[in-house]
């Protein structure tokens, strides 16, 4: 088994699985305010 170096590992599907899961969050906080929003409109 051959000894691990760091910094050589490849993170390129981690950084692109993060950067997914940061937009779905981003989007998903976006949709819950306009859908508050909406509710407090449509409430007035």
């Amino acid at each position: 088994m051959s000894e691990h170096v760091p910094g050589s590992m490849d993170t390129r599907a981690q950084e692109k699985t993060f950067n997914s899961f940061l937009r779905m969050v981003t989007w998903g906080a976006v949709i819950a305010v306009l859908v508050l929003i909406v509710m407090a409109l449509a409430d007035a």
